[in-house]
């Protein structure tokens, strides 16, 4: 599929962020339903499959990056890794008139999108809050499995992170 293609994708993801949002929330419930499942076949042994699988629903309706630090929820369905400055927590500064990136200026700003998309949400208010930075020992690894992780409190066990 050509960029082009995951453009329009995105940006239609994004215009249609409270419905994701919820369908979002409904997959996690799913997701820590499943904990007892991921534990008994190992997170670690599961890190590969869930990724795969993450990278392929994820990349096709928010054209992800695969970060393993996703701030889908709190950047209106958008994902900031998608600026070419990737800028986390807000746009550069330099936002062309229109609404337009600085640094590509055929391509509208990923976060003039993620505060549209971010009005449309429940919890839009989100986009405010400061994201920690990116570690890049998680790339390509899964955020659902950490996720869960997180809620369930229980330590990552096998998985890339110290």
């Amino acid at each position: 599929m050509s960029d082009i293609r995951w453009f329009h994708v995105r940006r239609w993801t994004a215009r249609h962020a409270r419905f994701f949002e919820f369908i979002y929330a409904a997959f996690e419930h799913a997701l820590v339903m499943m904990h007892p499942l991921f534990q008994r076949l190992g997170y670690a042994r599961m890190e590969r499959p869930v990724a795969a699988a993450e990278r392929i629903i994820k990349g096709f309706l928010f054209d992800t990056q695969m970060c393993g630090s996703c701030t889908l929820g709190a950047t209106g369905m958008v994902c900031p890794m998608n600026c070419p400055k990737r800028m986390r927590n807000g746009p550069c500064g330099g936002v062309r008139p229109g609404g337009f990136c600085e640094v590509k200026p055929e391509m509208p700003c990923v976060w003039v999108d993620a505060f549209n998309g971010s009005r449309l949400m429940r919890h839009g208010e989100r986009i405010r809050d400061i994201q920690a930075p990116v570690d890049h020992r998680l790339k390509h690894s899964s955020s659902w499995l950490r996720e869960v992780r997180r809620i369930k409190g229980s330590k990552p066990g096998g998985s890339r992170v110290p």
